[in-house]
C-alpha cells in the first residue's frame, strides 16, 4: 500500500524552510513509515479492525519544537463491491505560531494550511487547532481573526477563542460552494502596550468528499450516422456529464459506459463509447436503415472510475440513409429502340423508362437522373427525370433525317443524386501520453489526459535546474499497433526562489598564530540568489569571541 497526503507535505516543506537542520518525520504508529517528502507507507500489513485507523506523525526543528500532524486511514465501501483506502489529515497543524520577524539573516516562514473534509457531522463547535504567539510567554494575548468566512461573507464559518487562541469552524463545509478561505490572524497585549503580532495569514483548504453524482447535460442526446459507416474510428456524436466535485480527484472525474442498446439487431454492441471523452463510435458494420432506423442507447457516467456515484442518460441515433441501393431499370436492359420512318415532332415522347429504388423515398440516394451514352451522334434526343423521380423520358430535340438513318440506338444509364455509398466522417487518432526525459523524477503524466502532477519535492538549486527553469519533454503517441505516431512536447517549468539553502563557510578549518596572525579572508557561499543570499552577517561563537574579532 502507498499512500500520499497533501498535508503532510505541507508540514514537512513548512518545517524544511524554518531551520538549518531538520529531524526526519516519523510516525507514532510503527506499523507506518513516513518519507521527507511526505509519502507515506506500509510497513507490513495492516487490519482495519473498526474501518479506520489514526496515528500521528512528528517532526522537529533545530530549536527543539516538535510539530505534529494526525493521519487517519480509512476504509471505503462502494456499491458494485469495490473498495479503496485512503489517507486524509483529520487536524493539521496542531499549533500555528505567529512567524518572526523575516530581516537580516532570519530565515522565510511557510505558514502550513488547515484541512477541513467537506460535510463533517461534527460536533460543532469543532477545533481545528490553535494560534499561538510568542508573548504568550510573557504576558497574556489577546487572538482574533478577520476575512472571508469570520468576519466577511460567508460571516461566522470560523471563530476563535480570544485568550486561548483555539480556532473553531462552527458549520459543515461545501466544498462545492467554496473551496478554500484565508483568514488574516491577529495577537496583540492584554492590557499590555506595544505588544503586537504582525499579522498573519491561514489558507483553510476544504477536502473534497465524494458527494455529488455526475449529471449529463442534456438528455436525451441526438446523433446520425450513415448505414454505411466502417467500424473503428469514424466519431459520429459525444455525450457529455459534468461533476460538481474536484476535478483534480476520481471524485470529480466521469466515466462513461454503454449499458443496453435497443433494438439489439443486427449485433446487441452496433456502438461503443470512450470512456473518458465520452465519443460514440460505430462498432459493428450491418446497419441497415430500411430495418432498423433508429438506436437508443442507455448510458451510465459514473465517477471514481466507473464504481463510485452514478447516473444514467438516452442516446438517440438516427441512422441516416446511404446510397446502398442502385437504382434498377423495370425493364431488363436500357437499350432503346427508335425507328425513323415513324413522324416524330420536336419535343415527342419517344420512350419512358421506369425504375425503382429501395432507398429512403424523397432521398438524394432514392431520387433519380438520366444520361445518354451512345447512340445520339446527331443530338436529335434529350433524357430527362419525370415528376415520380423514378422515371426517364426521352424525347426529340429536333427532327429525325429517314434518309440518313433509319433507326436509332440509344444506351441510357440511371444514377441517383447522391452518389453511390459515399461516407465522410470524421477520424478520431486516440493518444496516450508518458514522460520523455525527467532529468531529476520530478514529474508523472497520466496516460489518459495528460495531466502533469509534481511527485517530489522540486529543488531551483539543483544541477538539473538552469537559470532557475526545468525543462522535461512530454510524448504524446497514437494507438496505432503497427506504426505509432509520436508528438514530443518541451514543458518548462519556472522555480520561484525561496530561503531554504543556509549559508557555508567554505574554510572549515583555519589554523592562525596566537600572536601577531595576520587577517584571515573567509569566503562565504549560499546557493539561494537574490534576495536570500548575500549580504551576510558573520558573528563569533563560544570562546571565540574572546579572542576574535570579525569585520
Amino acid at each position: 500500500a502507498h499512500y500520499y497526503n497533501e498535508s503532510l507535505k505541507q508540514l514537512l516543506l513548512w518545517v524544511e524552510k524554518q531551520t538549518w537542520q531538520v529531524a526526519s518525520p516519523y510516525s507514532v504508529d510503527k506499523r507506518f513509515d513516513v518519507n521527507t517528502d511526505g509519502t507515506v507507507t506500509l510497513k507490513r500489513q495492516v487490519t482495519l479492525h473498526e474501518g479506520h485507523e489514526v496515528f500521528s506523525v512528528h517532526a522537529c526543528d533545530s530549536g527543539g519544537e516538535k510539530h505534529t500532524v494526525s493521519i487517519k486511514v480509512e476504509h471505503i465501501h462502494h456499491h458494485k463491491e469495490h473498495h479503496m483506502d485512503r489517507v486524509m489529515n483529520i487536524s493539521s497543524p496542531e499549533v500555528l505560531t505567529f512567524p518572526k520577524s523575516s530581516t537580516g539573516a532570519k530565515r522565510d516562514w511557510l505558514i502550513p494550511p488547515f484541512h477541513v473534509p467537506e460535510n463533517s457531522r461534527g460536533p460543532f463547535l469543532m477545533k481545528l487547532g490553535q494560534i499561538k504567539s510568542d508573548f504568550a510567554e510573557e504576558t497574556q494575548m489577546v487572538y482574533s481573526i478577520t476575512g472571508e468566512g469570520a468576519d466577511q461573507d460567508p460571516k461566522g464559518i470560523f471563530t476563535v477563542e480570544r485568550l486561548s487562541g483555539n480556532l473553531f469552524v462552527t458549520q459543515p463545509l461545501n466544498r462545492e460552494k467554496k473551496a478554500s478561505y484565508r483568514l488574516i490572524a491577529h495577537a496583540v497585549g492584554h492590557d499590555v502596550t506595544n505588544v503586537e503580532e504582525s499579522p498573519m495569514e491561514i489558507l483553510i483548504n476544504v477536502i473534497d468528499q465524494n458527494d455529488n453524482k455526475p449529471v449529463f447535460t442534456q438528455n436525451p442526446f441526438n446523433g446520425h450516422v450513415p448505414e454505411v459507416a466502417e467500424k473503428g474510428r469514424c466519431i459520429f456524436m459525444t455525450v457529455t456529464a459534468t461533476d460538481a466535485d474536484d476535478p483534480e480527484t476520481h471524485n470529480g472525474i466521469v466515466y462513461y459506459a454503454v449499458v443496453s442498446q435497443e433494438p439489439p439487431f443486427p449485433k446487441p454492441n452496433m456502438f461503443d463509447i470512450n470512456i473518458l471523452s465520452g465519443t460514440i463510435r460505430v462498432r459493428e458494420t450491418g446497419m441497415d436503415r430500411e430495418q432498423w432506423p433508429r438506436y437508443t442507447l442507455l448510458i451510465v457516467a459514473a465517477d471514481m472510475e466507473g464504481n463510485g456515484l452514478s447516473t444514467t442518460g438516452t442516446a438517440v441515433i438516427t441512422i441516416t440513409d446511404s446510397n446502398d441501393n442502385p437504382p434498377q431499370f423495370e425493364c431488363l436492359n436500357s437499350l432503346i429502340l427508335i425507328y425513323t420512318h415513324h413522324v416524330y415532332k420536336v419535343g415527342h415522347v419517344v420512350a419512358k423508362l421506369a425504375v425503382s429504388d429501395g432507398d429512403e423515398v424523397g432521398s438524394p440516394a432514392w431520387s433519380t437522373k438520366y444520361r445518354i451514352i451512345s447512340g445520339d451522334r446527331g443530338g436529335f434526343f434529350n433524357v430527362s427525370t419525370g415528376p415520380s423521380q423514378l422515371e426517364g423520358i426521352i424525347t426529340t430535340v429536333k427532327p429525325l433525317d429517314f434518309e440518313k438513318t433509319k433507326q436509332n440506338v440509344l444506351s441510357v444509364i440511371v444514377e441517383n443524386d447522391d452518389p453511390f455509398v459515399v461516407l465522410t466522417c470524421m477520424v478520431f487518432v486516440p493518444s496516450r501520453y508518458k514522460m520523455g526525459n525527467d532529468p531529476a523524477g520530478w514529474l508523472s503524466v497520466s496516460p489518459e489526459t495528460g495531466v502533469i502532477k509534481v511527485r517530489t519535492l522540486m529543488d531551483r538549486e539543483s544541477a538539473y535546474v538552469k537559470d532557475g527553469k526545468y525543462r522535461a519533454i512530454i510524448l504524446a503517441v497514437d494507438d496505432d499497433a503497427t506504426s505509432p505516431a509520436t508528438g514530443t512536447g518541451t514543458l518548462i517549468i519556472e522555480l520561484e526562489n525561496v530561503n531554504d539553502n543556509a549559508p557555508v563557510i567554505n574554510e572549515r578549518n583555519i589554523r592562525f598564530c596566537n600572536r601577531g596572525s595576520a587577517p584571515i579572508l573567509l569566503s562565504i557561499t549560499d546557493k539561494d540568489g537574490p534576495p536570500h543570499a548575500a549580504a551576510f552577517i558573520v558573528e563569533t561563537q563560544g570562546e571565540t569571541c574572546k579572542n576574535c574579532q570579525i569585520k
